[in-house]
């Protein structure tokens, strides 16, 4: 059968499916309010799943990323700084301790330092580089889900599991960003929109308002330790390490590099939140890899994704 064929949904599937999507926007509307976003996301789930065999099995894989997304979403309702403390001051004295420069008489954390010496061709590379924290992993996701399909449930997984992780920390630690002591100093005030931050220079050389529309849509303020757009590329260039990916292996640690050096540049995390955000990557891989070799459970769970997308006979 033509995998591009409209082969009937599953029975299970034809009212699991539009049931799920009326559920999440109805809980959702209760929870953080109706946003266009959800009736996008919505949207595309269900046309991935009736539309064709190809694009059922796709969204189908892809349910991972979309649970990542409604998780990532749904925290702006839980504000992290309603649970702990915001660690303010001791985060920023103890990057500037560890990686200070000296410069003019006065010690500075690198962002600081970057404040003061920016370039307008960094900062349109540091935008290009931070344009590509989510656009990549997805994209690689699908490369992956049509060549490497076993690989591509253990990419995703990590991906997810990294994510959990990051959010637990958000919680447990919640952490203020760089350019928030710029901006706020360093007593802690709640605040309910983000900071495009040094990104504010990328789009006022081109003349565009991309991470003006990003950062305003914010889920987490101070969310800042461990850097997810540090762990991000990480995940990625190990997967297409295992993948045998040539070329492109080296264009992900590129891309990894900039990514963490735009972090900084652009006053959008410290040095310690680029670390964390590794660590946490690292951590998430180890942690599928073991379950990969040791779990049974684990194992059967990705026959079951395999099974769930394997093309019709």
């Amino acid at each position: 059968m033509n995998q591009l064929s409209a082969e009937p949904a599953r029975p299970a599937g034809r009212w699991l499916v539009p049931a799920i999507s009326l559920a999440y926007l109805l809980f959702s509307r209760f929870l953080i309010g109706f946003r266009p976003e959800q009736l996008v996301l919505v949207g595309l789930c269900n046309a991935g799943y009736f539309l064709s065999a190809t694009t059922r099995r796709f969204i189908t894989g892809f349910s991972i990323f979309v649970v990542f997304w409604v998780l990532y979403d749904y925290m702006r309702a839980f504000p992290n700084y309603l649970y702990r403390a915001v660690d303010v001051a001791q985060l920023y004295h103890t990057e500037k301790g560890l990686f200070g420069i000296h410069t003019q008489g006065q010690l500075l954390t690198p962002n600081e330092f970057w404040l003061l010496h920016h370039q307008p061709w960094l900062d349109v590379l540091c935008g290009i580089f931070y344009l590509c924290w989510v656009p990549i992993p997805l994209a690689f996701a699908g490369y992956l889900f049509f060549s490497n399909r076993r690989l591509f449930f253990a990419f995703s997984l990590t991906f997810l599991l990294v994510n959990i992780l990051g959010f637990i920390v958000y919680y447990l630690h919640p952490a203020a960003p760089p350019w928030y002591v710029q901006q706020h100093g360093l007593q802690f005030q709640p605040l309910t929109m983000g900071s495009t931050a040094g990104l504010a220079r990328f789009d006022n050389l081109l003349g565009v308002h991309i991470f003006q529309g990003i950062y305003a849509k914010n889920a987490n303020i101070f969310a800042a330790m461990p850097s997810l757009h540090s762990a991000y590329p990480a995940i990625v260039l190990f997967y297409a390490l295992k993948n045998k990916s040539g070329i492109f292996n080296g264009l992900f640690l590129v891309i990894m590099l900039g990514i963490w050096f735009a972090a900084v540049y652009t006053s959008h995390h410290y040095v310690l939140d680029v670390l964390a955000g590794i660590t946490i990557a690292l951590t998430g891989i180890g942690i599928i890899r073991f379950l990969l070799a040791k779990s049974r459970t684990f194992n059967r769970l990705i026959d079951a994704f395999m099974q769930a997308t394997a093309p019709a006979a």
